[in-house]
């Protein structure tokens, strides 16, 4: 649904009150209503929130974002939340060295921008992987709240997602690049989710219940720097 100039997806649930997004990264506009309301209505209810929703998209489009990578020596690459600077070398194989605040990416000879993000990106997934399979079951053990798989992709407006029915979730790549507690957030809110599926004051109290400090996490999240990666 189109309203005054903003692309607004519509979900009609089984839920008493309305619940109006904006979500990070880049502004997406989204809103949950019941089932009894109609266009009409929630175009209505999203014209008196214009200036909130302008306002919120603001704040993301004034978040750093990262140039359009070309993995060349002197660029920036961020792992954990932490700043690396590339030091590109050649030679017959890939590989990325950390070492201080250097990161040494060793590329083919010849290869192109396109090559090395895939090597690079399957890095992250790699290194992101490995944290799921450490964090998750911390979680599940914590809450008692079990998914039946997961997975990483690469998303444009959520950090994570969860699948209800086949209670699976999923999490950003780009959480790889935040720092750890953001991914811990990330897990611990779709886990909550496979037991409340809205975000009403029962989902609050699991939250406070199992990170008090969430809500600091959660601002810390959105206020990391963003990439430039296209989704594929």
């Amino acid at each position: 649904m189109n309203v005054a100039g903003f692309d607004v997806r519509v979900d009609r649930k089984d839920i008493k009150n309305i619940h109006l997004y904006v979500k990070p990264p880049d502004g997406a506009v989204s809103i949950s209503v019941p089932l009894s309301i109609s266009d009409e209505q929630v175009e209505r209810f999203v014209l008196t929130k214009t200036r909130w929703i302008l306002a919120q998209q603001e704040k993301f489009a004034k978040q750093l974002r990262q140039t359009e990578r070309q993995y060349i020596s002197g660029e920036s690459l961020y792992l954990w939340g932490k700043q690396y600077f590339l030091q590109v070398g050649y030679a017959g194989r890939y590989r990325i060295e950390l070492s201080g605040n250097t990161a040494k990416l060793t590329v083919r000879h010849n290869s192109t921008t396109a090559q090395r993000e895939s090597f690079v990106r399957e890095w992250y997934r790699k290194l992101l992987k490995a944290e799921v399979e450490r964090l998750l079951p911390k979680w599940e053990a914590m809450t008692g709240i079990e998914c039946e798989s997961w997975g990483i992709k690469y998303m444009t407006s959520k950090w994570g997602s969860c699948n209800i029915t086949e209670r699976r979730i999923w999490i950003n790549l780009q959480l790889a690049k935040k720092p750890l507690e953001c991914l811990e957030y990330i897990i611990l809110h779709e886990l909550v989710h496979l037991r409340v599926r809205n975000h009403n004051s029962d989902f609050t109290a699991l939250m406070d219940k199992y990170m008090p400090f969430w809500r600091e996490v959660r601002q810390r999240l959105n206020e990391q720097i963003l990439d430039s990666w296209v989704d594929g």
